[in-house]
């Protein structure tokens, strides 16, 4: 869609993880050689560059690392979303990603995460009742 900056434009390779997105599943790639898991998807593992790299399903629990709280953003469709929050989060299998935080409150180093999805775009929310949400 024209004119959106918030929407993937997956390719050959990336399309399974916004294929399984769309489904309400979150992926990650792990390597096979070293068995760590890394995000952002990638056909090698960054850790020692083994091309022996697996999709797997992640599980969807984080822990929120650093987050900021953007209240100007004048890219469609931001604007109209503003304010919201960016965020890195500690996936539990390992790896950071870059995400949005949605329907949060009073944020804390530490909250712990779960992962929404809109549009087919995976964003986190605060487990409820959590301790450090």
């Amino acid at each position: 869609m024209a004119g959106r900056f918030d929407l993937p434009e997956p390719d050959a390779f990336t399309r399974t993880y916004w294929d399984a997105a769309a489904e309400g599943r979150l992926l990650i790639r792990r390597c096979r050689a070293c068995g760590r898991a890394h995000h952002y998807p990638r056909e090698f593992c960054p850790h020692c560059w083994s091309e022996d790299v697996v999709w797997e399903p992640a599980s969807g629990r984080a822990t929120l690392y650093t987050w900021s709280a953007v209240h100007r953003n004048d890219l469609p469709p931001f604007a109209e979303r503003t304010p919201y929050v960016a965020a890195v989060v500690d996936l539990a299998e390992g790896p950071r990603m870059m995400t949005e935080v949605v329907g949060a409150g009073e944020l804390s180093a530490g909250a712990e995460l779960e992962v929404a999805f809109r549009e087919g775009i995976p964003v986190f929310r605060v487990v409820p009742g959590a301790v450090g949400g």
